[in-house]
């Protein structure tokens, strides 16, 4: 492995990351990984972002990854996912720097990473493409009607559920009083989505909803997308329901190259090894063919 630890800086932080050169001197795309799904490092959910990385410069394309702000090896305070744009923009100059051949950059996030990638992206004139796995979309309102949609009404859909019934072992009251407050806050799903900064080149005003501005992001990000969604998560079945629900987002998903890949048996965080290679095989396919 080629692959070394380098540190730079954002407003005065040291940043900590691991560069992985590509096989191809002549390589003109390279992708950064923005490290997600809450208090992560840049190694990953089961060192995926490690093993992707390693597969990916193997295959000819440069990768940085790195650790945001106050997380892992790096300085300074951690802001979380809607305050990552400094980290972002600086991995991105690092990445340049180690491979100053690349024309393109290609953002790479799961989770909340890729609703940071969304916040970002549209305004960064060298990001070209965008890999989002299970992106992050949670509000109260849409992790209810997630839940009633995808737990309640398919439990009452399997034979097992009323043989229970049937047999006296399974309480109906106590089941109806846990949906009842999920019934009340899945009445505040909207499936309106609007474009909510005047400025194009503006950060997204946290005001918004998550919603919004993730739709914001995504529809003035003008590259295509490539997006993974793991079929036994409900982090992505509420980005999903998202999409079903909003004309908005359906128009915006149908202007733009958007290639989806459904994992149907797949988790939030592609826990296995035949999980995380078919992303790595897709991603491969997608970077050579965008």
């Amino acid at each position: 492995m080629n692959e070394r630890a380098i540190r730079f800086d954002c407003h005065g932080a040291p940043l900590v990351g691991i560069f992985h050169p590509s096989a191809n001197p002549a390589a003109r795309r390279g992708v950064l990984m923005v490290v997600g799904g809450g208090p992560q490092y840049r190694v990953g959910g089961h060192r995926q972002l490690v093993l992707w990385a390693r597969k990916l410069s193997s295959e000819g394309f440069p990768v940085l990854r790195f650790d945001y702000r106050g997380m892992g090896d790096s300085h300074g305070e951690f802001l979380g996912f809607e305050d990552a744009d400094d980290d972002i923009q600086t991995g991105i100059d690092q990445l340049l720097k180690e491979a100053p051949g690349l024309d393109e950059i290609i953002l790479w996030g799961e989770c909340d990473a890729a609703a940071a990638i969304l916040f970002y992206a549209y305004r960064d004139p060298r990001v070209k493409g965008l890999v989002l796995l299970n992106p992050w979309a949670r509000t109260e309102a849409g992790q209810a009607k997630t839940v009633l949609r995808h737990y309640y009404l398919n439990r009452i859909m399997q034979p097992s559920f009323w043989r229970k019934v049937f047999s006296f072992q399974f309480n109906i009251l106590d089941s109806v009083r846990s949906a009842i407050p999920l019934i009340a806050a899945a009445k505040g799903a909207s499936g309106k989505n609007s474009d909510v900064a005047a400025d194009p080149f503006a950060p997204l005003p946290r005001s918004a909803s998550l919603p919004d501005r993730l739709y914001t992001g995504f529809n003035r990000f003008k590259g295509p997308v490539m997006l993974v969604m793991s079929g036994r998560d409900f982090i992505a079945k509420e980005f999903d329901d998202l999409i079903r629900d909003s004309a908005p987002w359906q128009t915006a998903i149908a202007a733009k190259p958007t290639t989806r890949f459904d994992l149907k048996d797949g988790d939030h965080t592609f826990s296995s090894r035949e999980w995380r290679d078919q992303v790595v095989s897709w991603s491969l396919g997608w970077l050579r063919g965008h």
